[in-house]
């Protein structure tokens, strides 16, 4: 469906240009992805709270934890790895803190930094959950698909996130917000 186009104030070259509406395939496709990604989230969100009391994105910030050096990242770099937002992942790690599955260091050389800290408690909440965890995205996604789109999955999103991600200064992108 077109919607109206806003008031510009752009130049008549710029308003004269009509927009790139995506036909009736490509928006088939773009209702299918949106409803695929929202149902899959809920599902695996579902699961976790269920299984751990935890939400996915929590879920993700301990694996990432528990896949790093002495299971410990800067706050940035892992606001980073979450493609999240530094507030949302203070959020998430009062939270964890608040468990006692992650804790907070300061950073020696940096006294603005902290580090998370994936706890003892935390890596064997991980280890209890991971097991309904991968069942479970195995039962929504990789049994559902053949070998040959599994792949084709892994490189279209691959584009996607990497064409999401500019590298220029001043990109807009959450870890840096």
């Amino acid at each position: 469906m077109k919607a109206s186009a806003p008031a510009s104030t752009q130049g008549p070259a710029e308003e004269a240009r009509e927009p790139r509406w995506l036909t009736d395939e490509e928006q088939r496709v773009w209702r299918s992805f949106m409803e695929g990604v929202t149902l899959l989230d809920d599902h695996l969100d579902r699961q976790l709270q269920r299984d751990a009391g935890m939400p996915h994105v929590y879920y993700g910030l301990l694996v990432k934890l528990a896949e790093a050096p002495r299971r410990r990242l800067r706050m940035t770099e892992l606001a980073m790895l979450a493609k999240i937002t530094r507030s949302r992942l203070s959020h998430a790690i009062a939270r964890l803190e608040k468990n006692g599955w992650v804790r907070r260091e300061d950073c020696p050389d940096d006294k603005r930094g902290q580090f998370a800290v994936l706890t003892d408690q935390g890596h064997d909440v991980l280890r209890r959950t991971a097991p309904g965890h991968v069942d479970a995205v195995r039962q929504a996604v990789f049994d559902r698909l053949t070998p040959q789109q599994q792949k084709s999955l892994g490189e279209i999103m691959r584009i996607i996130a990497e064409g999401l991600q500019p590298t220029e200064a001043g990109a807009d992108l959450p870890w840096l917000r």
